[in-house]
This record gives structure tokens, C-alpha cells and sequence, in this order.
């Protein structure tokens, strides 16, 4: 199947360099391969350093880490007893890794209030937890420069299964913030196709 590129003005030195060679780069630019559709003159991909965790409808403050959204789905070597001797992969069950949140710790609460809906110290029996509440969606939004979301995802019944209240404190190692962790299992988790490619001036 031919490729037909789409010559772009901003990027006429690679357009020449295209016609001169007689090749395609594999630039994105080809039709249908535009990496951003509402934004034909964006080449750059996102920045990791724009984002926004949310819970119960609100805005988390001071996230500064998030660990990556990672999905596995296991393998299972299948091979039939009359079958040459190799194994054919079938995919099984599929699990969802830990979300590990920190950031800089303060007296927001919202990390201790959701790890103490799990389990709370001095309790009476059976009431350690709050089985009604310790599950809770998440979202977390990735931003571009000038802070419009443009990609979320939702986590589906997470709940936290370890919190660092307050991280390690060294006073020879080199300057840096206390911080606090919140370590967050999820069923699944899966991109908000309602959130689009905002318009960028």
C-alpha cells in the first residue's frame, strides 16, 4: 500500500529532502499519520511534567511523581501432543500494576484520610476498615504546556495498599522536601476517549 506524504511548510526542508531522495522519512507526516490531528503544527509529544490526580470529584494538591500506567497480560504456552515441537502463546489473565503517587508532604490529609478508610489504628474489631468507602476511582490527567488536559485516564475500585507518611529523612544526604507516598492497586484502568486533542493558540 502506497504512502502519499503531505507536504508540510513549517518542515520544507524535510519535505525537500523527501523529493530528493525519492523516499518517505516516516516523519508522521504521511496521510492518516499526523500525530496530532487538531494541532498540524505540533510536532513535539507531550511533557511528563504537566499533570493532575483527582478523587471524589476533586483535584489532589502536590503530586509531583506518578509511577507508569502498566498493564500485563500473562502467557500461556499452549501445545498440542501431535504438534511440532514448539508452544503457541495464548494471553490469559490480565492484571493492572500498583500506581505509585508522592509528593512533598504537607498537612493535606487526602492521602492519610483515603489509607485510613482501609485500615485505622485503635479501632474495635471489625471496624478497622470502611467497607463501603475504601474503594474510589481515579483520574489521572496529562497536560500540555499551557495546562489543558490532553489526555485522562480513569482507574477503576482502587484502594491503597501502602502509605509512607513521611519518607526518609537524612540530614548529610543533599538537600531535598519530605515527602509522603500513596501506593494505589487497581482493577483497570483505561483512556477517557472523551477527552480530545485541545485547540493550542
Amino acid at each position: 500500500m502506497s504512502r502519499v506524504c503531505v507536504f508540510r511548510e513549517d518542515l520544507w526542508w524535510m519535505c525537500l529532502a523527501c523529493l530528493l531522495l525519492g523516499v518517505l522519512p516516516g516523519c508522521g507526516m504521511e496521510t492518516g499519520a499526523a500525530p496530532f490531528t487538531v494541532n498540524p503544527h505540533r510536532i513535539d509529544p507531550y511533557k511528563n511534567f504537566k499533570f493532575q490526580v483527582k478523587w471524589d470529584n476533586q483535584s489532589i494538591p502536590g503530586i509531583s511523581k506518578i509511577s507508569p500506567l502498566q498493564r500485563t497480560t500473562e502467557v500461556i504456552q499452549l501445545r498440542e501432543g501431535g504438534a511440532p515441537n514448539v508452544s503457541r502463546p495464548n494471553p490469559g489473565i490480565t492484571s493492572f500494576a500498583p500506581i505509585l503517587l508522592e509528593r512533598g508532604r504537607t498537612h493535606d490529609t487526602a492521602f492519610e484520610d483515603w489509607a485510613n478508610l482501609v485500615w485505622r489504628v485503635g479501632q474495635s474489631g471489625g471496624s478497622e476498615m470502611s467497607l463501603k468507602n475504601f474503594r474510589k476511582d481515579i483520574v489521572v490527567e496529562l497536560r500540555n504546556e499551557a495546562g489543558s488536559v490532553a489526555l485522562a485516564f480513569h482507574g477503576y475500585r482502587c484502594w491503597p495498599s501502602d502509605y509512607v507518611p513521611l519518607g526518609e529523612l537524612n540530614s548529610n544526604g543533599d538537600s531535598a522536601v519530605a515527602t509522603e507516598s500513596l501506593t494505589v492497586q487497581c482493577e483497570a484502568w483505561e483512556r477517557d476517549t472523551a477527552v480530545l486533542e485541545p485547540q493550542e493558540n
